[in-house]
């Protein structure tokens, strides 16, 4: 059995390990505010951003689901991987060495997501070799004649798979992958005869996730005596899901987040032609069509969020062949167009060539044309409706408006809406209110959609989740609850900022809002656990099972101070703001027990009363010269 990984060694992982740097290999994190970053949940399809990363915590937090963790349960929901793996990773990735209890030995050297990824790896660096032996000619050849030198074939991590049975299975296993780990990873296939390997005689392409990590490969058929179809594909495993995947984005996402545009193009030889064509945002899907799950993915790299005018600012441009085949993709691209916030073009490159061929036969230049002659994805499917009819007749016309009117009744945002009836009009060359008309009747014959907030999901609205337990998101807006809010964001999110002695006052003070008043508790009986690793965990353990998701959400906020100014006079003053509240509170509360003693017939008493105020006066006064 693998031991367990030391308790220390994790925190101290945990501890060194970034999660911004983690989570923004998957996601597209922009400032929210001091300390704090936000992009789209990837646990769950959303519009406008509520997942909130704080590296500093060393958390995140999603205020639309409610998911929440640290680095290794985002790598464990991301990847599917377990505990053990998501430490191992981190611990790789920062040169640390982990201790197991008992002498245990890492999971990794058990047949696993690590094992499968380490032979992936080792496969590709087997077939990168390979290219540059004799054998591997016809495979060059292909390369030279599509415009792709050797310095290509190395920037996209290209290879040969020999003509053989069992090179590549030798090859590993002299690594130390059992024949078990190269079934599971794919890399060999089951036969009568025992197992061979499944890409033979191929040119070879390294399909990676967002993180550069090798999932599996695509193989292009090369030999005449090859029998196998044009191209062929890793199987599903454990790491690779061909829905889920999209080849380039490893070299495109940060172009992609930074330029606000991703095009996805048809094939691994258009990704290549577009990126060394300074089409840098290219990607494609792997040897399936392009689906929700590649929306959902291209979604958070691009950011595509909703802005004031309802669309995105973001650009999604998709290239399409002009033939039978390249038209089916561009109506299943067209059904899926109002998942996406950002604007949706279509690119369709002249005499049918796609970006390769452009590329081959007219230069870099012509594939940048390319994408700058793009046509809004609407604009493309209504014309495509119009070409199958004759305008020039009446007959042709009513009939071409007829196909092309549920098209524009498709249409959500209104503004569009409106604006295509009158283009539309146009191309047809009727009246727009009678194009109105048949748009409008479109759209009532049209089954109910749903709403944009649930367009992303392509699901029915779900019925309203019972309350689980308080949420920032719900807390009353008045002053006090406000100031009590921030002063508790403080004290959980930069508690040394704020320093141990005004942190044990603040949680003996008096609370108007009784939700954050067992937040406060919590704080008060965690002070043993003050500004260590655990400080936020710790605090949320000792409040009630209901209340954990709210400790979560105030220690993952962002904290409402500028930027340019320096945070820990803003938490230290925050916290200052809410003792000497209570001070306040306390001195008019003995204010109006003095008017109510007699000082003559009780005149200790009065005189104490005296003595606690000034104490009280005492303290707010050195409370704000501290």
């Amino acid at each position: 059995m693998p031991g367990l990984i030391r308790r220390n060694d994790i925190d101290e992982v945990r501890a060194r390990i970034n999660i911004a740097d983690i989570v923004g290999d998957y996601v597209t994190l922009k400032g929210a505010g001091v300390g704090s970053l936000k992009g789209l949940c990837p646990f769950h399809d959303e519009r406008s951003p509520s997942f909130h990363v704080r590296p500093q915590v060393g958390r995140y937090h999603c205020f639309g689901c409610g998911e929440d963790g640290d680095v290794f349960s985002f790598l464990q929901k991301m990847d599917h991987t377990t505990f053990t793996e998501a430490v191992e990773r981190m611990a790789a990735r920062i040169g640390f060495e982990l201790h197991y209890e008992d002498g245990g030995q890492a999971n990794s050297d058990h047949g696993n997501r690590a094992r499968i990824l380490g032979a992936n790896q080792a496969a590709a660096d087997f077939f990168v070799a390979q290219l540059a032996t004799p054998e591997a000619e016809p495979g060059r050849k292909f390369l030279g004649e599509r415009g792709f030198d050797p310095l290509a074939a190395q920037r996209f991590g290209i290879g040969f798979a020999p003509k053989s049975y069992d090179a590549l299975s030798k090859h590993l296993k002299t690594l130390g992958y059992s024949e078990a780990e190269l079934l599971a990873a794919g890399l060999v296939g089951q036969g009568d005869r025992g197992t061979y390997d499944r890409f033979r005689g191929r040119l070879v392409w390294p399909i990676r996730d967002v993180t550069g990590q090798t999932l599996g490969f695509g193989a292009r058929r090369l030999l005449d005596d090859d029998q196998g179809p044009k191209y062929l594909n890793t199987p599903e495993t454990a790491v690779y899901h061909k829905s889920q995947v999209l080849y380039g984005l490893d070299l495109a996402k940060r172009d992609i987040s930074r330029g606000r545009q991703v095009v996805v193009v048809e094939g691994y030889t258009d990704v290549m032609a577009c990126h060394l064509a300074g089409i840098t945002t290219a990607v494609a899907t792997c040897g399936t069509a392009f689906g929700v799950e590649h929306i959902k993915i291209i979604r958070r790299v691009l950011g595509d969020v909703e802005n004031a005018d309802s669309r995105g600012v973001g650009e999604v441009v998709f290239t399409f062949d002009p033939d039978e085949a390249g038209q089916k993709a561009a109506s299943r691209a067209f059904s899926e167009e109002q998942r996406f916030a950002a604007q949706t073009f279509v690119a369709v490159a002249p005499d049918g060539l796609d970006p390769c061929d452009l590329r081959l036969n007219r230069g870099d230049d012509a594939v940048r044309r390319l994408i700058q002659s793009k046509k809004p994805m609407f604009e493309f499917m209504i014309r495509r409706a119009l070409t199958a009819h004759n305008l020039d007749t009446v007959e042709g016309r009513v009939a071409a408006l007829r196909a092309a009117a549920p098209v524009v009744a498709g249409i959500r945002d209104q503004a569009l809406n409106v604006g295509y009836v009158r283009n539309l009009a146009g191309w047809l060359g009727m009246d727009p209110t009678e194009v109105g008309r048949a748009v409008a009747s479109a759209r009532g014959k049209a089954p109910e959609q749903p709403t944009n907030r649930h367009v992303a999901t392509g699901q029915e609205p779900p019925q309203q989740p019972q309350e689980q337990g308080p949420s920032l998101v719900h807390l009353p807006t008045d002053p006090a609850t406000r100031l009590e809010r921030d002063a508790l964001m403080a004290i959980l999110q930069q508690p040394e900022a704020v320093g141990k002695e005004l942190v044990d006052r603040a949680s003996q003070v008096s609370y108007s809002n009784a939700t954050l008043a067992v937040v406060r508790d919590g704080i008060a009986v965690s002070m043993e656990a003050f500004a260590k690793a655990g400080w936020l965990e710790k605090v949320t353990l000792e409040v009630p099972g209901p209340f954990a998701t709210l400790v979560r959400e105030l220690g993952l906020a962002p904290l409402p101070e500028k930027p340019n100014r320096d945070l820990s006079i803003y938490c230290k003053a925050v916290v200052v703001d809410i003792i000497e509240r209570d001070l306040l509170r306390r001195k008019a509360e003995l204010l109006g027990q003095m008017q109510r003693t007699d000082s003559a017939a009780e005149p200790e008493k009065y005189r104490a009363v005296q003595v606690e105020i000034v104490r009280i006066e005492a303290e707010r006064r050195a409370l704000r010269t501290e």
